[in-house]
């Protein structure tokens, strides 16, 4: 009786650690990102050395971008709710078709980038470009960890037997891609509408 107390605790207390281990990661990318908006916007002023960004930014793409990534969102709540029902197979299938246009935004967003490029607006031509990239560079980057985090709850799902592992492992996936969402609408209103202005 005594292991069996000593065992709930410690899983209380693991699921405690887990729980602050996942904020402050989010905090702290909170930071980083919240940096690079403040290093984009204090680099971004009318006399600035180097081209525009307004001369380069295909707002139809981002759209497509926004599109793309906004709607994966919505797959993913649709594979939660599947997970609840404890549909397994439907649960990963969404997850599959959010991957699938989570693939399609960072393939979007690459061929942007080369795109820029291959036109002049490059990285090394000034420090608004650069931080431009940085910014949302680095956004695509936790996007395609999101992915590989995506992919590999897909393999696990059938291999977790418990329905509590199941949940706070997809919840705490929902919470990061729900972030980097809201990181994108606010790029897409600051970085993209603003510099097409």
């Amino acid at each position: 009786m005594h292991n069996i107390l000593v065992h709930d605790e410690h899983g209380h207390d693991s699921d405690g650690a887990d729980v602050f281990g996942f904020w402050l990661y989010i905090m702290t990318d909170c930071v980083l990102f919240g940096t690079l908006f403040v290093a984009f916007l204090s680099l971004t002023y009318p006399l600035m050395a180097g081209p525009s960004l307004k001369d380069y930014i295909d707002l139809s793409q981002v759209l497509a971008e926004t599109f793309f990534l906004l709607t994966s969102n919505l797959t993913f709540f649709i594979a939660i709710l599947y997970l609840n029902k404890n549909k397994i197979f439907s649960a990963q299938l969404w997850l599959a078709i959010t991957f699938l246009l989570g693939v399609g935004f960072v393939y979007l967003e690459i061929h942007e980038f080369v795109h820029m490029a291959h036109e002049g607006f490059r990285w090394n031509v000034s420090g608004h470009i650069s931080a431009f990239f940085t910014l949302v560079g680095t956004h695509g980057l936790h996007v395609s960890f999101g992915l590989l985090w995506i992919l590999t709850m897909i393999i696990q799902l059938p291999f977790i037997k418990t329905s509590q592992i199941r949940t706070r492992r997809m919840t705490y996936l929902g919470l990061f891609w729900n972030f980097l969402d809201i990181v994108w609408i606010f790029l897409f209103t600051i970085v993209y509408l603003t510099g097409a202005i």
